[in-house]
């Protein structure tokens, strides 16, 4: 049984969440997160924690923010698009069992007013920005880290808000780029 109390997006998660494990959910019903739900999600927080484990696409990253807003210090889980996908339809609903385990045991806590250990020249410098092939290292490098796909500015906010450590961000380069931190070497 997992303490925290998991927040999904609807009924179909849930089910999917406890096909993998044992687990209390809320379910916010949607990116129209209203306030009877926040208050339930600051009081699960309070009382055994919360873990936040929504869709990979635009809806999911915005109940994830209104979430982290409202109540700092979650912890969250991540699943790539191509985990949550069948058909044409992306949501944890469409995981296996074994990746939502999976992205349940690779949390990430946010750390609220976190001392960054990533900067922007670390991600201009690791071509996470300004290239053609930049969305797609962006993709693997949030595989290996654990902090899902985003944008570069929001890529760079998880590593700071998740607390990524210089070795960590090194490591997950390094695996975009043959085994080298950077394509000149630096991290």
């Amino acid at each position: 049984m997992i303490r925290e109390v998991i927040v999904v997006e609807g009924k179909s998660d849930t089910a999917a969440v406890r096909r993998a494990v044992q687990a209390d959910t809320i379910e916010t019903n949607g990116s129209a997160v209203d306030e009877s739900v926040l208050k339930r999600i600051e009081l699960a927080h309070a009382r055994r924690g919360v873990i936040v484990l929504t869709d990979p696409d635009h809806a999911g990253e915005r109940i994830r923010k209104i979430v982290a807003a409202r109540v700092p210090g979650c912890k969250h889980a991540f699943l790539s698009q191509e985990e949550a996908l069948r058909g044409e339809d992306v949501g944890v609903e469409n995981a296996s069992p074994e990746t939502i385990r999976r992205a349940l045991a690779n949390l990430r806590t946010e750390v609220p007013g976190a001392e960054p250990q990533i900067f922007w020249s670390d991600i201009l410098r690791a071509g996470l920005t300004g290239r053609a092939d930049s969305a797609s290292r962006r993709w693997e490098a949030g595989l290996a880290l654990g902090i899902g796909y985003c944008n570069a500015k929001q890529f760079l906010k998880r590593c700071v808000m998740f607390q990524i450590t210089r070795d960590e961000f090194a490591a997950a380069i390094a695996g975009l780029n043959g085994g080298k931190a950077s394509e000149n070497g630096e991290v």
